[in-house]
């Protein structure tokens, strides 16, 4: 198995969410927790709203100091920001979501966070027909290391 050269990570195109797949503003955040359906599942809190536009899913983040320290906190945004982006092409497009970090997700690794990212997807029918939880074959496979 070969190792990535620099090369080919320069060639490859980059997968950061940028300005437009991030919600920032405090009215977006205060729309979708007023007027979004909400859905509880693990370690997160998902509230999501069909956007009124069609830029592809949108995501914005709340982590509270009940969850932990700035160290926990910032992990936590890392960990929902990295499951979003590496699922945002499975979701229903045109949607605007903000997942809130539960405290337990401080003791949690990626693929747990991922699991119940999936299945709150699952559960509110927004993820793209066909697609399943991870381990079923219908998923395809993530390059890249999983992080921690």
């Amino acid at each position: 198995m070969a190792l990535p050269t620099a090369m080919s990570a320069l060639t490859r195109p980059r997968e950061t969410l940028n300005r437009t797949q991030r919600l920032r503003s405090s009215g977006d955040f205060f729309r979708l927790k007023e007027q979004g359906k909400r859905h509880v599942q693990g370690c997160l809190i998902m509230n999501w709203q069909p956007a009124s536009s069609g830029p592809p899913p949108r995501l914005g983040v709340v982590t509270s100091r009940r969850i932990g320290g700035a160290v926990i906190r910032n992990r936590a945004r890392r960990l929902l920001r990295e499951v979003f982006r590496r699922h945002r092409h499975q979701m229903v497009p045109t949607l605007s979501v903000v997942l809130v970090a539960r405290p337990s997700i401080a003791t949690k690794e990626y693929r747990q966070v991922e699991h119940d990212f999936l299945e709150a997807l699952r559960r509110t029918r927004l993820l793209a027909i066909g697609i399943g939880l991870p381990g079923s074959p219908a998923v395809p496979s993530q390059e890249g290391p999983v992080p921690t």
